[in-house]
């Protein structure tokens, strides 16, 4: 697959491997991981979301049980359900419209997990503000989770070193 922004790039390059010919692709899956010509990770991080929904839907019931503190829940939330949700995020590139898609998706995870709360005055329930949902959940948010993660990764990248294929791979030679 040639990946460029450009919609002509590689149009009339073929890949040839052993005598073999590769015909170009638009978009694939691989390793589980929806690649495009575009280099477009919004469809990806749509597909992680159906998937991370999923999960939450699968353990549903623990995490609106009366039974759980919310610390066990966030635990269960985060062992279960964000290693579905941000699998190869490691090589996500995301603008600022992506990274909001992700807060609201992990805000609206963590309102289900936090459920409502009592207004006093009004004596009406409502649901919890951004501001209280960081006070709340007391851990770096899921933007901030990314990015570490893809320095950790490049970190690996570069210990491997100027031999491998990898290294060559991402144009470092």
């Amino acid at each position: 697959m040639v990946m460029s922004r450009d919609q002509n790039a590689g149009q009339g390059h073929n890949i040839k491997a052993d005598n073999s010919s590769f015909e170009r692709m638009e978009n694939f899956k691989y390793f589980g991981t929806a690649l495009t010509n575009q280099n477009s990770i919004q469809e990806e991080i749509k597909s992680r979301m159906k998937s991370g929904n999923a999960c939450y839907r699968s353990v549903r019931n623990l995490l609106y049980s009366s039974l759980l503190s919310k610390n066990l829940k966030i635990k269960v939330y985060r062992t279960l359900t964000f290693p579905v949700f941000l699998y190869g995020c490691e090589t996500w590139s995301l603008t600022l419209r992506e990274e909001r898609m992700l807060r609201v998706f992990e805000n609206g995870m963590l309102r289900r997990i936090f459920g409502l709360k009592r207004y006093e005055v009004k004596r009406e329930w409502r649901k919890l503000h951004n501001e209280e949902l960081n006070d709340l959940y007391c851990s770096p948010n899921i933007a901030q989770l990314i990015e570490s993660r893809r320095m950790k990764w490049a970190g690996h990248v570069a210990l491997i070193g100027e031999g491998s294929g990898l290294y060559r791979g991402l144009g470092r030679t």
